[in-house]
């Protein structure tokens, strides 16, 4: 998706959410139309603008169709419900906005709903044939959901960074510390280091704090034409980059257990948008476990690995300390680490808001924002522009 398709032809008009809770008593369908009548609403359309709806899911939302239905919809033209936890929250921007350039579509609406909390976890594993049927062999080896496997990851990548647990407890302090004022945020206390400390070990290095927010919980996006009078002031899609390595995508047969997606994906970003990691003014990294701050910071360019340790300790990536200690701010309402875990789809909503003045994070002047959706060896990443 380089800079001469659909570079700014896509805006992000409207966002909503549903509050994120442990348990919302309610159905993924329920909090996907509460959100996306908000997104309406803060997009002033109608529903019966819509003419395209995108989501993503792991068998824990709801179908576009039935969104459509309970939205009152009368026709729905392109619609598709993609499989897909984080790696698609930042490339779902890239597929709105390939339906916008192209015509398919003229409003796009996008939501991801679930009950993270309360419902389906991404823990444990039974014994099955077919789809996901080799992971019954590393399953007794405790590799039980997605914590323990990037707790490997993890490790690997702390030792060859040469980085330890003051700085992932800083990545968490930092992330506590920009939620305290963010009225979604699940976790809003300080963390201290002795706190820190405290938190229970889940798959070491990882403790608890090093852990997203499960949530129940809706976010919904609207995407339209960049020229059109709605998108006034909107923030613009600038370049989506999707992609990884195949022989990266199994653990236990990688080549290269330390490796994510964003080695991969960070220089096509750039060289898609025709901009360097200096034009990035805040970053939305998909911070599914703490160690995947310092990783993306590093692949993304944001901060020189031999400076990681001192920007991260220092408070580098606060939107208070950002400016002094030579980092940038990350997620500057808390992030999955601390608002919730809504497979990432809140961070990009938080950086639209961003650029358009009304953030948790009230960066002045910022202009060009970064979010990024993590799947291990596979991602993506997209800049929004003001």
């Amino acid at each position: 998706m380089g800079a001469s398709g659909i570079a700014e032809r896509a805006a992000v008009v409207g966002v909503g959410a549903t509050p994120f809770t442990r348990s919302s008593g309610r159905t993924p369908l329920s909090l996907a139309t509460e959100a996306s009548r908000a997104a309406l609403a803060d997009a002033g359309t109608a529903p019966d603008e819509v003419d395209a709806i995108l989501s993503y899911h792991l068998g824990d939302s709801a179908p576009a169709t039935d969104l459509a239905r309970a939205l009152g919809l009368t026709r729905l033209g392109w619609h598709n419900d993609m499989h897909g936890g984080g790696t698609q929250c930042a490339s779902v921007l890239g597929d709105a906005a390939m339906l916008v350039a192209t015509g398919q579509a003229s409003t796009v609406l996008v939501h991801r709903s679930l009950n993270g909390r309360s419902g389906r976890r991404m823990t444990g594993l039974g014994l099955r044939q077919g789809e996901g049927v080799e992971e019954q062999f590393t399953l007794p080896y405790g590799l039980a959901g997605p914590v323990a496997q990037f707790a490997l990851v993890a490790r690997r990548h702390l030792h060859d960074a040469g980085l330890g647990e003051r700085d992932l407890a800083a990545v968490v302090a930092s992330s506590r510390a920009q939620a305290a004022d963010n009225p979604r945020a699940m976790r809003r206390e300080p963390l201290p280091w002795e706190a820190y400390l405290r938190e229970p070990l889940i798959a070491e290095p990882l403790r608890r704090a090093d852990c997203c927010q499960e949530a129940d919980g809706a976010v919904a996006l609207v995407v339209t034409g960049a020229r059109r009078p709605v998108a006034e002031g909107a923030p613009r899609i600038r370049s989506v980059v999707r992609g990884g390595r195949p022989d990266l995508s199994r653990l236990d047969r990688s080549p290269d257990p330390g490796a994510v997606f964003s080695a991969e994906v960070a220089p096509r970003l750039y060289a898609a948008a025709g901009m360097r990691p200096a034009d990035v003014d805040a970053a939305y990294l998909y911070d599914a476990y703490s160690f995947l701050v310092p990783r993306q910071l590093a692949d993304f360019g944001l901060v020189e690995p031999a400076e990681m340790a001192r920007v991260l300790r220092s408070g580098g990536i606060t939107a208070q300390g950002a400016a002094a200690a030579g980092g940038v701010p990350v997620n500057p309402h808390g992030g999955l680490l601390s608002e919730g875990y809504v497979h990432g789809l809140n961070n990009v909503a938080e950086a639209v808001r961003e650029l358009r003045g009304d953030g948790v994070g009230r960066l002045p002047g910022a202009s060009v924002a970064l979010c990024t959706g993590f799947g291990g060896a596979y991602g993506s990443a997209a800049l929004l522009v003001r």
